[in-house]
């Protein structure tokens, strides 16, 4: 299920609304935007079932009445809802709308100063990849990087309470992911510790 029809469903049993109240377009683009702020156009396309064009021709309507905003960076541009995000949560948000620099994030979060190679072998994708999104996540000061001899270590600029805020309100279904993998690992520490 996507994550905008999970947002929906909670909408409804929250507000009691019926799906049938949400006919129009311009509506469901704006409550998808406001439900997952940070997405992307085709992020909206897919979760909206609706096509190219039509998602286009809202969003200029939505940005053009100022109920949206949006930012580019790299290949995308992420639409969020006005006044609502400072400039740091809004490129957290962008992070966490994209599934393989969410999983960087949450494996440097998790393991705390990881090597470029300990992320590609927990992610499964190429050095390459892994080092463009590293990049991203530099750019936006999500994260910083420091040289270790021959290495370089990765680790989360501040606390991850802005993180954790932002996936807790916008992300359930990951958070409860992210929080059972978190779970799991002190578990496993705590097990390793009695053994001792």
């Amino acid at each position: 299920m996507h994550t905008f029809n999970y947002t929906v469903n909670l909408i409804i049993k929250r507000s009691g609304r019926v799906v049938d109240d949400l006919t129009s377009n311009t509506d469901r683009v704006l409550l998808l935007i406001q439900q997952n702020p940070g997405c992307h156009l085709r992020q909206i396309k897919r979760d909206l079932e609706m096509s190219m064009g039509t998602v286009q021709y809202h969003l200029n309507l939505l940005e053009k009445s100022g109920k949206v905003v949006s930012e580019r960076h790299s290949l995308h541009r992420f639409y969020f809802p006005v006044a609502i995000f400072e400039k740091h949560d809004r490129d957290i948000l962008k992070i966490l709308n994209q599934e393989t620099a969410r999983e960087i994030l949450m494996f440097i979060v998790e393991k705390k100063n990881p090597t470029q190679t300990e992320i590609v072998d927990k992610i499964k994708i190429s050095a390459a990849s892994v080092n463009w999104h590293i990049k991203r996540l530099i750019d936006f000061r999500i994260i910083s990087e420091v040289r270790d001899g021959r290495y370089k270590r990765y680790s989360l600029v501040g606390d991850s309470s802005d993180i954790v805020a932002l996936l807790k309100n916008y992300h359930p279904g990951i958070w409860d992911k992210w929080s059972n993998r978190l779970a799991e690992t002190f578990l496993s520490l705590s097990m390793d510790g009695e053994e001792q």
